[in-house]
């Protein structure tokens, strides 16, 4: 069995997530695929950024959704990470990408690559992100059949049950990733951030939504299955179950060789991580 690896955000060891720089990392070392965060802005442009907010992975303040693209553009997305962006790379300026832009680097590379798209909810916006990101796939030649561009083959993915179950209607179910993770203190706290409940709440949305995420897998509405390592582990039995049913598994985010290893034990086909290539080598010459 080969497994594909995947490119967390990109080869974001190496450079800032989610940039121009570390997508264009990413293709150049070999990746089988890459991944990529999106939201949409306040002009409804869909960006590759993971956080709702800016501070974290720039020197701006504020939210995605409440910004025009046009004054993202502004900011700085890449000198947090503290490493030089070789020329061929783009500008410091043009290091925040749209999905769109993305679409194109990938398209540029001239080969088979796999392209996965993370939904972020909650979204201010609903539903109309799911709508704009299949307006652009298909502004840039989508065929819905295949979920092919050219020879790059996208997936679409989130931790919302309902925005799977919503993008089945239109996209089928082999190219659809349910995200799925346990409650934990640091995705409580991410939500929260979003302002609109309170702990136990969001506690209990989450749990809801991880319930719902397992049902979209179980019943099939989602032909990947999305577990993130810590997940696996906690649920080895559950995880055979879906490999010994032939689901495929795309797991992240997977950067130590130990965790490659037990992974591909299992039976695990894609892993996705923010050191695609040095992971490959090593579990190569493991």
């Amino acid at each position: 069995m080969r497994i594909q690896f995947f490119a967390h955000r990109g080869s974001s060891a190496t450079f800032a997530e989610n940039t121009r720089a570390s997508y264009l990392q990413a293709i150049a070392e070999g990746a089988d695929g890459v991944e990529c965060d999106v939201h949409l802005t306040e002009d409804f442009e869909v960006v590759c950024h993971h956080d709702f907010e800016l501070g974290r992975t720039s020197d701006g303040t504020g939210s995605v959704s409440s910004l025009t693209l046009a004054q993202l553009r502004e900011f700085d997305f890449s000198s947090w990470k503290g490493k030089r962006i070789p020329d061929e790379f783009g500008s410091k300026s043009s290091q925040l990408v749209t999905l769109g832009e993305l679409i194109e680097l990938c398209v540029a590379a001239g080969r088979k690559l796999g392209l996965a798209i993370e939904l972020k909810h909650p979204s201010p916006y609903g539903r109309r992100l799911e709508e704009r990101v299949l307006e652009v796939l298909m502004q840039h030649g989508w065929d819905p059949e295949s979920s092919r561009i050219g020879d790059v083959r996208v997936s679409l993915m989130s931790f919302d049950p309902d925005s799977i179950t919503y993008m089945n209607e239109s996209v089928g179910r082999e190219f659809l990733c349910q995200l799925v993770s346990d409650v934990t203190d640091e995705a409580v706290e991410e939500v929260l951030a979003f302002g609109q409940l309170g702990r136990t709440a969001v506690t209990n949305v989450l749990t809801g939504a991880l319930n719902r995420g397992l049902e979209n897998i179980d019943a099939g509405v989602a032909g990947i299955a999305g577990p993130g390592v810590e997940f696996v582990r906690a649920h080895e039995d559950l995880v055979r179950s879906w490999v010994a049913s032939g689901r495929m598994l795309r797991v992240w985010t997977v950067d130590a060789l130990a965790d490659a290893g037990y992974l591909v034990g299992l039976g695990v086909q894609q892993l996705t991580s923010n050191r695609p290539a040095p992971l490959r080598r090593e579990l190569l010459h493991k």
